[in-house]
């Protein structure tokens, strides 16, 4: 998620919100961006990972977009499929500069 009002030319860390936290990117780094700029930081997809708390039925989720059945984490009113936990959890995993790990 972006900052409401921030110039979307000129965006700044600070502009990137994680959808599940809405801490910004300076303060919650790493971050994975999904689509139409959703994004989730490093510390919520650690505990998206270790801590169960699924949607109660089927949910958009936030990073891909679509309606999901299996729908792994959810926040507030944002959720996260599994295979978009995954995917996010192998990209941060391979960001060496990023000092991220799945524990």
């Amino acid at each position: 998620m972006h900052r409401p009002g921030c110039d979307s030319e000129a965006m700044e860390p600070r502009d990137f919100l994680c959808d599940f936290c809405g801490q910004d990117w300076t303060q919650a780094g790493p971050f994975v961006e999904g689509h139409h700029g959703a994004c989730i930081c490093g510390g919520c997809l650690r505990q998206a990972l270790h801590v169960a708390q699924p949607a109660t039925g089927p949910s958009r989720c936030n990073l891909c977009l679509e309606e999901r059945p299996d729908v792994a984490w959810s926040r507030g009113k944002a959720h996260l499929c599994g295979r978009c936990r995954e995917q996010a959890a192998r990209v941060l995993g391979k960001d060496a500069e990023s000092g991220w790990s799945r524990s």
